[in-house]
């Protein structure tokens, strides 16, 4: 393999494409003058062949583009054809051909004329034994004279790398660590082939097991088969029987169709008759619907008013009779709490007086029982210490812990003291606050009542205006109605024209009402074009009913051409029609284009100029003699016929008939009925009807709006005095129930001062003894220690039980008094706090909530409106019964066409009720049919997945006979 052959194109300084030919197969010289270009052609070969122009950057193939005068080179090529006739390349070809493109952004490899990847040319090329590892096939000017000079160490492994060895120690590295890694799967495989012949012997155990499962399994999989070919060949037999079926009922539905096509036919007919009969009830009927809606409204209104005051009435008596019996029981309830409470005063002093008696006697009891105990302790302490110094010691010891809990004791008397003080300020505040909150309680119920009162009178303005609101609404529908039944027969007007002129011109006169409302939207200077547009010719004339058919004649579509001021107009109708795309014809006659001169007309009394006989705005006068100005009517066609030749001017009579002033004549037979003037002015009439009930309805609207605003005015005024009446009951309650806790409050100090009195006695008591047991271990200080008591210390221990003895005594006298008076006080309050007061508090609150005016108020109110109810009724039933009499002569007539409509109805329902019978059993069928094919295919799926059944002819013949339960 050799070079053949060098191409470059645009490659450094080769910018036309350069053929380097013949190659040697051995040795080749290239030779020439500096910057002859020898470099860059091996550069370029180099570029194909060696790895030293891979992974090049833009910039870096820019660098290799030709840059020179000119234009600007934007690819360049380099090409290699080598002789492969030794085939070193493995390509079964004698020359092989390999390009390298590059430009500013791509970089591709052709071989063979065909683009390939890059790794497929160095594949290639190392095949040939141009390997990357050994990059010494191409040596670069001075790597010779490096080599000679290099030392032998680096020359050996040029020698290496040249001869390619390199290659084989790099991959016997890779080849030791590969054997490395092969060993360490070997072990693994070795270990998973001894799980493996666990899991058999494993397996060998579970084999007999599986051969019984298999032998149960096969009976299994022949009696499902069984079953399933039972189930698909009962459902294969109905499904045929549905099928025969559903072929014979075909046939009734055939019948039974023509025998509703037929009633079908009868029906029509009749309801065509039928509708031109509603059509004179309609009306009346609309009229009576509207008074029989009010009337019930005011039968209702009127049934809930008086029951409304029935109730009203008994509340205000019943009302008068509670509060008579309310005051009644309070006035006696405040006379036995009276009583109660003096009772109560008379016997507080004595239980107090007992209860300050017995407190004394338990106070002296003590303080006798501490001292004797005292002087009973000193006797003992001769015996319980050995010196006076022991003894004076603890007593030393016993006085510092009497002087603390002394201390603690007053600490604690003072504690009492201040609640005692704090509950008495408490519950003098609290009555005061009591006494203000009722005062604001009884003002919000005054609120409350105002607050009522206004808004029953903002509820009677309010029922007022809904009367007349209502009244107006009525008005409104019945115009509203009345302009539909209108516009209804505009429509009909129109569409009659429309058949008439000719669709095309009637989508254009409504296309052109389209532009000049887009005008007048836009405002400005195109509102200003849109009143210079005066409309179709046949609205801006009228004349005498007998020459119709000649002014149609004359003027034929004519009459549907538009007026306008100047050809300006229709120039910027027909431009805003063509931009909207508005369907339809339009012709225009600009006022200032039209060009009219004056006619002579003949002084004859058999004719007259036609367009004398019309009733126009001069404004108009060019447009209606360009039409008519040269016509004359006459009274028969041999007139016409002499004046038309001998004034040169079209004649026309009334019948129709024409005569041209060229000679020709034109007539024939015209249908008055189809008449487009007197269908004009049939429409125009229907535009005035429904321009003057648009005003009235307008002004009616507006008198309604008034209306509704006063009503949202009153309702929004009556919402807020319902807030505000919201508010007083909020604070009421809130008041109400500030005072119900104030009072539980002021009961609660009541109950706790009695036990903190007690407390505070028992606590004084305590503080008296320890003084005493204090003075007593004071006075035995110091002195002289002795087994027995002194004689004036037995005297005392003497005195002290005598006077133990009286206190006992007197103590259990004033306790036994004590108890009695308290159980009977007890009883009282009991009787005034939980029963009396309570009782007279709900009276009061009842007697608040008992409003007798407001009541008043409202039943004043109700009969006031039951009254206007009343009167309204009255004149509804004499108005309906007139509109009743209309209705029942035009009903008679319906009826009769009813009773025809509901015969071929009836025959028509028959027909289709039998059709829907035979319809619903067949669909019936068809479910069944696609239950049955679905089984039917269940069947086989369930067959076809049990699989293929092993041959057992013994377990088919004893299934075989079962019935399908039993399988």
């Amino acid at each position: 393999m050799h070079i053949k052959q060098v191409i470059i194109q645009g490659f450094k300084s080769y910018r036309e494409q350069i053929v380097v030919e013949p190659f040697d197969k051995r040795h080749n010289v290239v030779v020439g003058r500096n910057g002859s270009g020898k470099s860059n052609f091996f550069h370029a070969i180099q570029f194909v062949l060696s790895d030293e122009f891979s992974h090049l950057r833009p910039e870096q193939r820019l660098a290799l583009l030709h840059e020179g005068t000119g234009p600007r080179v934007i690819s360049a090529f380099v090409e290699i054809i080598f002789d492969n006739s030794d085939n070193r390349i493995p390509i079964e070809k004698d020359e092989i051909f390999l390009r390298r493109v590059i430009g500013s952004k791509k970089d591709q490899f052709f071989l063979n004329k065909k683009v390939v990847p890059r790794s497929e040319v160095l594949n290639l090329l190392e095949s040939a034994g141009l390997s990357n590892s050994n990059p010494y096939y191409i040596v670069k000017q001075g790597k010779i004279n490096q080599m000679a000079i290099a030392p032998d160490s680096h020359r050996l492994k040029l020698l290496r790398e040249v001869a390619g060895t390199r290659v084989y120690d790099e991959r016997r590295e890779e080849s030791v660590t590969i054997l490395k890694e092969t060993v360490g799967k070997v072990e693994k495989i070795n270990e998973f082939l001894q799980t493996i012949e666990e899991r058999l012997k494993t397996l060998e155990e579970e084999k007999e097991e599986l051969k019984e499962y298999q032998k149960w399994d096969r009976a299994r999989r022949v009696l499902e088969f069984i079953i399933h070919d039972t189930e698909h060949r009962e459902n294969k037999r109905k499904l045929e029987e549905l099928e025969k079926m559903r072929s014979n009922s075909g046939k009734e539905q055939q019948h039974y169709a023509d025998l509703v096509r037929e009633a079908q036919d009868h029906v029509r007919e009749a309801n065509r008759k039928l509708k031109e009969a509603r059509k004179d009830v309609a009306a009346a009927r609309e009229e009576k619907d509207i008074l029989s809606t009010e009337q019930q409204q005011l039968l209702r209104e009127k049934t809930k008013l008086e029951l409304g005051i029935k109730d009203l009435t008994d509340d205000v008596d019943g009302d008068n009779k509670s509060k008579e019996r309310a005051e009644a029981e309070l006035e006696r309830l405040r006379q036995q709490i009276a009583e109660k409470e003096r009772e109560l005063e008379e016997l507080k002093p004595k239980y107090e007086e007992m209860k300050a008696r017995e407190e004394e006697c338990t106070r002296a009891l003590a303080l006798n029982q501490q001292k004797r105990q005292e002087l009973y302790a000193k006797q003992g302490r001769g015996t319980q210490f050995t010196s006076k110094q022991d003894r004076d010691r603890w007593i030393e010891k016993e006085l510092k812990s009497l002087n603390k809990q002394i201390k603690d004791k007053k600490d604690h008397e003072n504690k009492l003291k201040e609640d005692l003080r704090r509950d008495a300020s408490k519950l003098t505040e609290l009555q005061k606050r009591i006494e203000e909150t009722t005062k604001e309680m009884e003002r919000q119920r005054v609120a409350i009542d105002e607050h009522n009162k206004q808004y029953y009178e903002c509820k009677k303005r309010k029922d007022q205006e809904q009367s007349a609101r209502n009244e107006l609404w009525r008005k409104e529908t019945t115009l509203t109605q009345n302009l539909s039944s209108l516009k209804d027969d505009l429509a009909k007007a129109d569409q009659a024209l429309r058949s008439m002129a000719g669709k095309p011109i009637l989508n254009g006169r409504d296309s052109v009402r389209k532009v000049l409302e887009t005008f007048q939207e836009r405002g400005g200077e195109w509102a200003k074009i849109a009143t210079q547009y005066y409309g179709p010719v046949i609205e801006n004339f009228t004349c005498d009913k007998t020459i119709y058919t000649a002014v149609e004649v004359t003027a034929g579509n004519r009459l549907f051409h538009h007026i306008v001021e100047s050809d300006t107009v229709g120039t910027k109708i027909l431009k805003e029609m063509n931009r909207q795309s508005l369907p339809g014809e339009v012709t225009f006659m600009p006022l200032n284009r039209l060009q009219v001169r004056d006619m002579i007309y003949p002084n004859d009394n058999n004719a007259i100029a036609m367009v004398q006989k019309l009733k126009y705005d001069q404004k108009y006068a060019k447009a209606m003699k360009y039409i008519f100005g040269k016509t004359l009517i006459c009274r028969n066609l041999e007139c016409a016929t002499e004046l038309g030749k001998q004034f040169h001017l079209d004649c026309v009579t009334l019948e129709g008939d024409q005569v041209s002033s060229k000679g020709s004549l034109t007539g024939g037979y015209f249908n008055q009925s189809r008449s487009r003037l007197e269908m004009q002015k049939t429409r125009s009439e229907l535009m005035e009807q429904i321009n003057s009930l648009e005003q009235e309805l307008s002004t009616l609207r507006q008198e309604l709006s008034k209306t509704e605003t006063s009503i949202n005015s009153i309702v929004s005024e009556m919402q807020r005095t319902e807030t505000k009446q919201g508010k007083a009951k909020d604070i009421f309650d809130k008041v109400k129930a500030d005072i119900r806790l104030m009072k539980e409050e002021l009961t609660s100090i009541e109950r706790f001062r009695g036990p903190k009195e007690r407390s505070l006695a028992q606590c004084r008591s305590s503080l008296e003894a320890m003084q005493a047991t204090k003075e007593g271990l004071e006075s035995e200080l110091h002195q002289e220690l002795m087994e027995q008591l002194s004689t004036a210390d037995q005297g005392k221990v003497d005195e002290l039980n005598d006077a133990i003895r009286r206190l006992t005594q007197e103590n259990k006298e004033a306790f036994s008094h004590r108890m009695n008076l308290e159980a009977n006080k007890n009883k009282l309050e009991n009787l005034l706090t939980n029963n009396l007061i309570r009782r007279k508090d709900e009276l009061v609150q009842a007697l608040q909530e008992i409003s007798v005016e407001d009541r008043k108020r409202r039943l004043a109110n109700s009969k006031a409106d039951l009254t206007a109810a009343e009167k309204r009724i009255r004149q509804i039933n004499k108005e309906m019964e007139e509109v009743e009499r209309k209705v029942q002569a035009a009903v008679r007539n319906e009826k009769a066409l009813k009773l025809e409509l509901d015969k071929w109805r009836n025959k028509e329902k028959e027909a289709q009720e039998k059709m829907e019978e035979d319809a619903k059993g067949l669909e019936k069928m068809a479910s069944k049919e696609v239950l049955l094919q679905e089984k039917i295919q269940e069947s086989l799926d369930k067959i076809a997945a049990l699989g293929t059944l092993s041959n057992a002819p013994e377990l088919h013949t004893k299934y075989q006979k079962m019935s399908l339960k039993q399988l």
